[in-house]
């Protein structure tokens, strides 16, 4: 294994493999990501696994100083699960060259809601950053969690829309033992909060189980939701909402492909997480 820091080696390396998957990545990476990483093993013969904190994808007064990078930490850690694996992690003058992106690509109307709403410009740089990173790889195959599923909705329609040559494989959310979500953030979380996060998940569970029992009042289910997790002395619920997991528009109680979308903040931290499932 490998690390490679400039996009004129990545290419050499590129010309010389056959069919190769992409798994992109912020770093400080977790049981999650691996999960990504052993499912881009199956598609391809090699892997790239990017490590790579976009500057885009941050809001004002977000994370993005204080995000954790662990470069070497990462790479071991991607050496236990891929043989034939390359790490690929650029500076920021190497993947933006003219230190203001120029050219952007730009969502359409669904970067605005959910975690859009509250993350302005968020799904533009997420875009931007992974068209960038696809014309420099070059995959076959690109894997995403479905933990970030309007992350993942974004680009699987970026990628239809675009005539991208890349097949986007999802993968189910990785999950502590207490079905907290995986996530780089949670090394943020107090003992207290940590012990707290996965009520998250608890209403999840309880909102599906709802709705396959017959339940279509989607509102008063996750109004009960918001209500419990404030009374926990959650700092702020941002939105629990049900949608199309097809094509995240709202609801309807003719739907029968949904998903359950949340994100709410525990003390500084803000975590997201969301079920899919068909009834």
């Amino acid at each position: 294994m490998q690390i490679i820091h400039t996009i004129a080696e990545l290419r050499a390396w590129r010309k010389q493999q056959s069919r190769v998957a992409f798994v992109p990545t912020m770093g400080n990476l977790h049981a999650g990501h691996m999960a990504l990483v052993d499912e881009a093993r199956k598609h391809a013969d090699a892997v790239v696994v990017s490590i790579f904190v976009n500057r885009l994808q941050f809001g004002q007064g977000e994370d993005f100083d204080r995000y954790p990078r662990t470069l070497q930490q990462d790479a071991a850690l991607v050496a236990t699960h891929c043989d034939n694996a390359v790490i690929f992690a650029p500076d920021e003058k190497e993947l933006y060259p003219h230190v203001i992106q120029q050219y952007k690509v730009e969502p359409p109307a669904i970067q605005d809601e959910l975690c859009g709403a509250f993350r302005p410009g968020h799904f533009r740089g997420v875009a931007t950053v992974v068209t960038k990173l696809f014309n420099i790889v070059q995959p076959d195959v690109a894997c995403f969690g479905k933990k970030d599923f309007q992350q993942l909705f974004v680009i699987q329609s970026m990628v239809e829309d675009l005539n991208m040559a890349v097949q986007i494989v999802p993968v189910d959310t990785g999950r502590a033992a207490d079905g907290l979500a995986l996530s780089s953030r949670n090394g943020y979380l107090s003992e207290a909060e940590r012990a707290e996060a996965p009520r998250i998940h608890f209403h999840l569970d309880r909102m599906q189980m709802a709705i396959r029992g017959g339940e279509r009042d989607y509102a008063k289910l996750a109004q009960e939701a918001i209500d419990d997790l404030k009374a926990r002395g959650w700092v702020e619920v941002d939105y629990i909402e049900v949608r199309n997991s097809k094509t995240l528009k709202p609801a309807t109680h003719t739907d029968h492909e949904l998903v359950i979308l949340v994100a709410a903040r525990l003390g500084k931290t803000r975590l997201i997480d969301n079920m899919d499932f068909v009834i």
